[in-house]
Formats: structure tokens, C-alpha cells, sequence
């Protein structure tokens, strides 16, 4: 990243792109973490107040819905075990129980978003275990039986997915997250009341609260030494730990602030051939791809690593013409070319409109390896149907994704993805569209 002191614009925008993901992880920290624990008792005194409950485990108890609409493309396939740990205070235990071969992952982010760590069927097992996580200063002992996983950053954001059969695996799948416990090292509560020092819903475009934001973040969480000297770059732009940033320092800010953030908006052109386009493709870390940082932080933040779960989109057809749900289309993987994964795969429809699943009247949101309704051809092909009315032979109907009756695009989300997909030599079919009779 170039950052040269003789340009003022060019180190602002630079000093933005960098930290970006820390203001994004720090709103999101705010919208999610809850003011209330398990106990009803309120972190803080009124609606006002910032204080919030860190290393607090929280569960998502259905499978996502349309009715559901707190974030943008959601799964339907996962209930979600989050927790946003703080380590300032001495590490953190996680305990997990035996998951008897159901895949699930607690994957780790450090708060500069990189996905630096895993616990989870690919990573550690299904067997039950407990884990330590610990901050960058610490230098304490591991008790025995304990694995250490040591953290980039004393500010972790832990996403877990654990893998739901259909509504009837519920309860089980509800067990499981009950029995995933985070402690102390001495075995006491790991709760405390902690301030984010956010409100849940503040709009990014202020430069002055940006840097407010940002400056704090990085007194928390330094970067690591090898981007120090970077970081520390910045001050002259009025970005580093504890600055408060000049009227002129703020004026440029407040321009390199609005051109990022009209870029990362840009559409992602298709690099995956066929109208689908990877837009996360990071592994435990984005080293220097500051920009592809900032870009899924701001769009697609708490995205894992690709050796976990790989996210391939389409909302074009093969030939380029944006997808719309009053036609009709087929994506037909050939015999032998299904997607290669070593957990499972689901396609999942989203309006284009909103980011949101599709209410449709069979309550379908997505089909994937272990969909009951998908019918293989005879050679061992399959073929999936996307439309907003119904294929007109009911014999296609277990194979069809409702769509809205408009604009739309497909997630294939590929969890513990196979070489094929990692090294991209495999072949995404095109979607295309069906011709309507004459």
C-alpha cells in the first residue's frame, strides 16, 4: 500500500482502506452483542448506554427465514452460535460436546476481520474438547487436555454454524448449543459488562466519528508489528491510537471516506466464468490485500475462510443477462461434475431487491446435497430449476427454487470445499435460461 507523505489524499484514502474494518467489526459488535444476559440483568443503565455483555454466548433458535431480516444473505441451512470475546481480562475456555459427526464450525476472526482460526469437524473433530483462547500478551501455562489457540488481537468475534436436517432436527441441534459453555481459566463466568462504545445502528459517512471510531479500536487491538510502521503512517493523516484529527486532516478524511465507500458499492464482476463471481477469497489471513479486506468487511463481513466455506454467486446468466425470476432457468450440473465438498452444499435464492430469502408458498428456500426432493437423472446429472411460477411438468417440482417475480440471484455456499474448488480448476456451470414456448 502505497503511502506517500507528500500526498495528503493518497494517505487519507490509504489510512481509511486499512482501518476500515475495524469501524465495520465495531458496529457490528454493537448491533449484536446484547445489552441483557441470560439472567435478564442489563449491562448498562438505559437505552443510552454502551455497555454490552462480551464473552457471552448467543443463539439463533430457527433456521433463517424471510421473516427474518437482521442481515444480508442469509443461510438456511446453520443455527448460528456467536459469542464477541475480550481477552484484556486473562483467556477465555470453550467448551464444546460431542457432535457425533454433525458438521459444525466456531470459526475465529480476529477484529481486523482476518479468520485466523477454527474449531470444528475439519479443523479439531466432532469429539467434545475444550479450547483456550488467548490474547497476544498473554504468556501463561496450558493446563493439560486444554488445546491454546492464540488470538491475533485481544478483540474476537467467534460466528459458529452448526448444521440443521429440516426443522424436526431442531431439538437436537438446541441441546448442542446449550452445551457449548465459555469460562475462565479458574472456571468462573466469563461474562462482564464491557462498552462498545457505539450505538447499534450508527451510519458510516462522518468522517470526524469514523476516526473517533477507528483510533479507539487501534489502542485496543495494535496491528502486528509487521504493520506498524504502516499504521503508524497514518498519524498524519489523523488516524492512529488516541488521535483526534485536525479541521484540515478531517476535510480530507471526509473525501477519501466517500470515495472509498463508493467504490467498495461497485458491482464485483463475474471471475469464476458462467455469471458467478467469488467475491470472498481469503484464507487464515488477508496479508497485505488491505483493499479485498475493507471490500468484505464492508459487504460480507464474518465471511470464513474458503478452505471452510466457499460463497460462489450468480446473478447473470451464462450469456450475461441479469437473472429475473418472471423467466425461467436450469442449471445443470453434467454426471460427475456435481460440487466436490467434504461437508455439504446448498444453492439459496435471494431478491435481488432486498438481499433477503424468497417467501414462496411451499416454504422452499434452498436446495442442496441433502435436499429429500432432488431427483438425479438416470446418468447421474442433476438439474435445478429456477422460476417464480412452478415448472409446468409437476414431475420437475421437487427440483425447482422458487424465485421472486423479478430480479434475483443464487449463493452456492460449499462447506470444506475440495482442491477442485480451491485451486479453480473446477467448472461452474452456466445458468441458463429456457426458452418460453413460440
Amino acid at each position: 500500500m502505497p503511502h506517500p507523505q507528500s500526498n495528503p489524499q493518497q494517505l487519507a484514502r490509504d489510512a481509511v482502506i486499512y482501518t476500515l474494518p475495524l469501524y465495520e467489526m465495531a458496529r457490528m459488535r454493537a448491533a449484536t452483542c446484547p445489552r441483557r444476559d441470560r439472567a435478564g440483568q442489563f449491562a448498562g443503565d438505559g437505552a443510552e448506554s454502551t455497555l454490552r455483555w462480551v464473552n457471552h454466548l448467543i443463539h439463533t433458535r430457527e433456521l433463517l427465514g424471510p421473516q427474518h431480516r437482521q442481515v444480508v444473505t442469509p443461510n438456511n441451512d446453520t443455527l448460528y452460535t456467536n459469542a464477541w470475546l475480550d481477552l484484556t481480562r486473562g483467556p477465555v475456555v470453550i467448551d464444546v460436546p460431542d457432535f457425533a459427526g454433525r458438521y459444525y464450525v466456531l470459526g475465529l476472526l480476529d477484529f481486523y476481520t482476518n479468520p485466523f482460526g477454527y474449531i470444528g469437524s475439519r479443523t479439531t473433530g466432532t469429539g467434545a474438547g475444550q479450547f483456550l483462547l488467548h490474547g497476544p500478551d498473554w504468556q501463561g501455562q496450558v493446563p493439560a487436555g486444554m488445546h491454546a489457540v492464540p488470538c491475533p488481537t485481544n478483540a474476537v468475534w467467534m460466528i459458529g454454524r452448526l448444521l440443521v436436517d429440516g426443522e424436526a432436527d431442531l431439538p437436537v441441534v438446541h441441546a448442542l448449543q446449550d452445551a457449548i459453555s465459555l469460562k475462565r481459566l479458574d472456571g468462573a463466568q466469563a461474562a462482564f459488562a464491557f462498552d462498545v462504545g457505539m450505538q447499534p445502528r450508527e451510519h458510516l459517512g462522518d468522517a470526524r466519528r469514523f476516526a473517533e471510531v477507528v483510533n479507539r479500536m487501534l489502542a485496543d487491538n495494535p496491528p502486528p508489528p509487521a504493520e506498524a510502521a504502516l499504521a503508524q503512517s497514518f498519524a498524519a493523516a489523523g488516524i492512529g491510537a488516541g488521535l483526534i484529527p485536525s479541521a484540515a486532516q478531517l476535510d480530507v478524511l471526509h473525501g477519501a471516506l466517500a470515495d472509498v465507500l463508493r467504490d467498495l458499492a461497485e458491482p464485483q464482476a463475474s471471475d469464476m466464468g458462467g455469471g458467478w463471481a467469488m467475491s470472498v477469497d481469503v484464507r487464515e489471513s488477508y496479508g497485505t490485500n488491505y483493499l479485498q479486506r475493507a471490500l468484505v468487511a464492508r459487504n460480507y463481513i464474518g465471511a470464513l475462510g474458503v478452505q471452510e466455506a466457499m460463497y460462489v454467486m450468480a446473478d447473470r446468466a451464462g450469456e450475461g443477462a441479469p437473472l429475473d425470476g418472471r423467466h425461467a432457468y436450469r442449471l445443470h450440473f453434467a454426471p460427475g461434475n456435481l460440487p466436490e465438498v467434504g461437508a455439504f452444499w446448498s444453492l439459496t435464492m435471494y431478491d435481488k431487491g432486498d438481499c433477503m430469502l424468497v417467501p414462496n408458498a411451499i416454504d422452499r428456500y434452498s436446495l442442496g446435497d441433502r435436499s429429500p426432493s432432488l431427483q438425479r437423472a438416470a446418468d447421474g446429472g442433476l438439474t435445478i430449476h429456477f422460476s417464480a411460477q412452478p415448472p409446468a411438468d409437476p414431475a420437475l417440482h421437487g427440483n425447482w427454487l422458487p424465485a421472486p417475480a423479478g430480479p434475483f440471484y443464487v449463493a452456492l455456499r460449499l462447506y470444506v470445499p475440495q482442491p477442485a474448488h480451491l485451486d479453480r480448476s473446477y467448472r461452474y456451470p452456466a445458468i441458463e435460461r429456457v426458452k418460453e414456448p413460440a
